[in-house]
Protein backbone atom coordinates (compact mmCIF):
# COMPACT_ATOMS: atom_id res chain seq x y z
CA UNK A 1 0.00 0.00 0.00
CA UNK A 2 1.52 3.15 -1.10
CA UNK A 3 2.10 5.44 2.02
CA UNK A 4 1.94 9.02 0.05
CA UNK A 5 -0.27 10.06 -2.00
CA UNK A 6 0.16 13.36 -4.44
CA UNK A 7 -0.12 16.38 -1.96
CA UNK A 8 2.21 14.63 0.40
CA UNK A 9 4.25 14.16 -2.11
CA UNK A 10 3.60 18.11 -3.27
CA UNK A 11 4.63 18.58 0.29
CA UNK A 12 7.57 16.60 0.71
CA UNK A 13 9.20 17.79 -2.45
CA UNK A 14 8.73 21.51 -0.77
CA UNK A 15 10.85 20.88 2.09
CA UNK A 16 13.47 20.06 -0.37
CA UNK A 17 15.63 23.50 -0.87
CA UNK A 18 18.45 21.11 -2.90
CA UNK A 19 18.47 18.98 -5.87
CA UNK A 20 20.78 17.45 -7.85
CA UNK A 21 20.09 18.25 -11.51
CA UNK A 22 21.47 15.93 -14.68
CA UNK A 23 21.43 17.04 -17.77
CA UNK A 24 23.55 15.39 -20.67
CA UNK A 25 26.82 17.30 -22.63
CA UNK A 26 27.90 17.65 -26.16
CA UNK A 27 29.87 14.09 -25.90
CA UNK A 28 27.27 12.75 -24.47
CA UNK A 29 28.31 12.56 -21.38
CA UNK A 30 26.47 13.12 -17.63
CA UNK A 31 26.51 16.65 -15.78
CA UNK A 32 25.31 17.07 -12.23
CA UNK A 33 24.92 19.90 -9.62
CA UNK A 34 23.15 20.53 -7.14
CA UNK A 35 21.00 23.56 -7.09
CA UNK A 36 18.19 25.88 -5.32
CA UNK A 37 15.05 24.64 -6.17
CA UNK A 38 11.00 25.40 -5.72
CA UNK A 39 7.69 23.71 -7.08
CA UNK A 40 5.06 25.00 -8.00
CA UNK A 41 1.42 23.17 -7.75
CA UNK A 42 1.21 21.72 -11.13
CA UNK A 43 4.97 19.95 -9.96
CA UNK A 44 7.53 21.92 -12.07
CA UNK A 45 10.54 22.33 -10.55
CA UNK A 46 12.54 26.10 -10.77
CA UNK A 47 15.88 26.91 -10.26
CA UNK A 48 18.45 29.64 -11.79
CA UNK A 49 22.31 29.24 -12.77
CA UNK A 50 24.16 31.54 -14.93
CA UNK A 51 23.76 31.67 -18.25
CA UNK A 52 27.00 30.47 -19.61
CA UNK A 53 26.74 27.33 -17.10
CA UNK A 54 27.44 23.70 -18.20
CA UNK A 55 23.73 22.88 -17.15
CA UNK A 56 22.18 26.19 -18.95
CA UNK A 57 24.05 24.75 -22.55
CA UNK A 58 23.32 21.41 -21.76
CA UNK A 59 19.46 22.22 -21.12
CA UNK A 60 19.39 24.36 -24.10
CA UNK A 61 21.12 21.69 -26.40
CA UNK A 62 19.09 19.05 -25.55
CA UNK A 63 15.72 20.23 -23.00
CA UNK A 64 15.43 17.74 -20.42
CA UNK A 65 16.91 17.29 -16.98
CA UNK A 66 17.04 14.47 -14.12
CA UNK A 67 16.71 15.23 -10.60
CA UNK A 68 16.76 14.13 -7.27
CA UNK A 69 15.61 15.37 -4.03
CA UNK A 70 15.72 14.55 -0.57
CA UNK A 71 17.90 14.74 2.29
CA UNK A 72 21.43 14.14 2.05
CA UNK A 73 23.77 12.20 4.15
CA UNK A 74 22.07 9.67 7.28
CA UNK A 75 18.93 11.12 6.97
CA UNK A 76 18.50 10.14 3.12
CA UNK A 77 15.99 7.55 4.15
CA UNK A 78 13.62 9.30 1.67
CA UNK A 79 14.21 10.47 -2.15
CA UNK A 80 12.21 11.43 -4.94
CA UNK A 81 13.32 10.97 -8.77
CA UNK A 82 12.24 12.90 -11.02
CA UNK A 83 12.72 13.36 -15.21
CA UNK A 84 11.21 15.60 -17.35
CA UNK A 85 11.22 18.65 -20.44
CA UNK A 86 13.40 21.57 -19.76
CA UNK A 87 12.82 25.19 -20.43
CA UNK A 88 13.28 28.87 -19.93
CA UNK A 89 10.01 30.42 -19.00
CA UNK A 90 9.11 33.73 -19.85
CA UNK A 91 6.15 36.17 -19.10
CA UNK A 92 3.47 35.50 -16.81
CA UNK A 93 4.73 31.77 -16.05
CA UNK A 94 8.17 33.38 -15.09
CA UNK A 95 6.90 35.80 -13.08
CA UNK A 96 4.90 33.18 -11.08
CA UNK A 97 7.74 31.10 -10.68
CA UNK A 98 9.90 34.21 -9.47
CA UNK A 99 7.26 34.71 -6.98
CA UNK A 100 7.82 31.48 -5.48
CA UNK A 101 11.43 31.56 -5.78
CA UNK A 102 12.51 34.80 -4.28
CA UNK A 103 10.01 33.93 -1.27
CA UNK A 104 12.34 30.84 -0.49
CA UNK A 105 15.46 32.30 -2.14
CA UNK A 106 15.33 36.66 -1.23
CA UNK A 107 19.28 35.99 -2.54
CA UNK A 108 17.85 35.32 -5.39
CA UNK A 109 16.77 38.61 -6.49
CA UNK A 110 20.38 39.95 -6.56
CA UNK A 111 21.11 37.33 -9.30
CA UNK A 112 18.01 38.40 -10.98
CA UNK A 113 20.31 41.77 -11.83
CA UNK A 114 23.16 40.10 -13.65
CA UNK A 115 23.04 40.06 -16.93
CA UNK A 116 23.63 36.19 -17.31
CA UNK A 117 21.53 34.49 -14.89
CA UNK A 118 18.85 32.04 -16.93
CA UNK A 119 15.98 30.75 -15.00
CA UNK A 120 14.99 26.75 -15.53
CA UNK A 121 12.00 24.75 -15.31
CA UNK A 122 11.58 21.03 -15.31
CA UNK A 123 8.12 19.49 -15.59
CA UNK A 124 8.16 16.05 -14.59
CA UNK A 125 6.90 13.14 -16.94
CA UNK A 126 7.80 10.81 -14.04
CA UNK A 127 8.15 10.72 -10.44
CA UNK A 128 8.81 8.37 -8.50
CA UNK A 129 9.05 8.40 -4.78
CA UNK A 130 11.40 6.05 -2.68
CA UNK A 131 11.03 5.55 1.50
CA UNK A 132 13.52 3.94 2.84
CA UNK A 133 12.52 3.41 6.43
CA UNK A 134 10.12 0.31 5.70
CA UNK A 135 11.09 -3.12 5.10
CA UNK A 136 10.31 -3.48 2.41
CA UNK A 137 11.41 -0.34 0.75
CA UNK A 138 7.81 1.76 -0.20
CA UNK A 139 8.12 2.91 -3.95
CA UNK A 140 5.62 4.74 -5.38
CA UNK A 141 5.74 5.89 -8.98
CA UNK A 142 4.09 9.06 -10.40
CA UNK A 143 2.71 10.67 -13.40
CA UNK A 144 2.17 14.77 -12.43
CA UNK A 145 -1.39 14.54 -14.91
CA UNK A 146 -2.82 11.42 -13.35
CA UNK A 147 -5.91 12.15 -10.57
CA UNK A 148 -5.30 10.92 -7.23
Amino acid sequence: MATIDKDRLLAFLRRERYAVQASVNDDGGPQAGLVGVVVSDQFEVFFDTLGNSRKAGNLRRRPRAAMVLGPAGADAAQTVQLEGPADEPSGADLARLLDLYFERFPDGRDRQRSSDVAYWRVRPAWIRFSDFTSDPPDVVEFTPGDPG
